[in-house]
């Protein structure tokens, strides 16, 4: 069986096996993508909850369907070089469909794809209401996306929600399992303090991931003790959506009540250079027509 090559798989893995605490602004669309490119990050996230606000104007609870993602994708691996991770939920599915779904993201351009073991349709991580599936359902997702690398190469990030419903042993436990099976970065979801961050680090073997969630279950953190607990990504998945949406939602008011923004405006050059207006018109010198 011919695997599909994926150059931005072997950067991430190049990224983990370095000494850092990789840092992930969460994109959530083509353009944030290209910003934070642009700002010089390594590697960006396709935040679930930040792409269903953008694409569909709707919360994180599985509301936007594979096809949906898998188009997210598709403009996000267009815009931008970066290595990113794709949020692909429960699967949509069954094992077939975990299958189906991690190729998809792949060959899509995603360097890594998130499976997570709650019950479908998915909640935000932090947020009420999250209920996950037994144990065999949750490791044969993560066996099968881990199966799905023999056709397209990925990395496998393998998240549980567990901690909130069954306590953070059993989250332990699942994401243990989720590493002997072979995935390459483990996420537990929302611990609840430095304690159980630490904890963590210590007993799951593998590259793990935390979610910096303003406002959620997790303590937000410097990056230099996220490194030193022992993490090796750290994701920010609402941080730049909930500063466009304060920005959008100040600038409209002031736009009807007549007056200027309190946040000045990106110069129209700036735009223009941002989106590749120039870099566009120096390039089409090169064609007479």
């Amino acid at each position: 069986m011919t695997q599909y090559p994926n150059p931005r798989a072997d950067r991430l893995r190049a990224l983990l096996a370095g000494p850092n605490l990789l840092t992930a602004p969460c994109c959530f669309d083509a353009l944030s993508a290209r910003l934070i490119e642009q700002a010089g990050f390594d590697l960006t996230f396709m935040s679930g909850f930040s792409a269903s606000a953008a694409r569909i104007g709707a919360p994180d609870l599985g509301l936007m369907s594979y096809g949906e993602v898998l188009d997210h994708a598709r403009n996000i691996a267009e815009a931008t070089d970066l290595p990113f991770v794709a949020d692909g939920d429960t699967g949509y599915g069954n094992a077939m469909n975990v299958i189906r779904t991690v190729k998809g993201l792949a060959r899509a351009g995603a360097a890594a794809v998130m499976i997570e073991d709650q019950v479908a349709p998915k909640r935000c991580g932090h947020t009420p209401g999250k209920a996950v599936v037994e144990r065999d359902i949750a490791f044969d997702r993560i066996r099968a996306a881990v199966d799905a690398r023999a056709e397209a190469d990925v990395l496998i990030l393998a998240r549980t929600d567990a901690r909130e419903s069954h306590g953070l042993s059993e989250a332990i436990a699942r994401a243990t399992r989720f590493h002997e099976l072979g995935a390459d970065i483990i996420f537990i979801e929302a611990p609840a303090s430095v304690e159980e961050m630490r904890m963590i680090c210590a007993e799951v073997p593998g590259a793990q991931m935390v979610n910096m969630l303003e406002g959620g279950h997790t303590p937000i953190l410097p990056q230099a003790e996220l490194q030193e607990i022992g993490f090796k990504l750290a994701a920010y998945p609402l941080t730049l959506i909930a500063a466009a949406m304060h920005t959008m939602v100040q600038t409209l008011q002031a736009m009807r009540e007549d007056r200027t923004p309190p946040t000045p405006l990106m110069p129209f050059a700036e735009v223009r250079e941002t989106l590749g207006f120039n870099a566009y018109y120096e390039r089409s010198k090169d064609y007479i027509s």
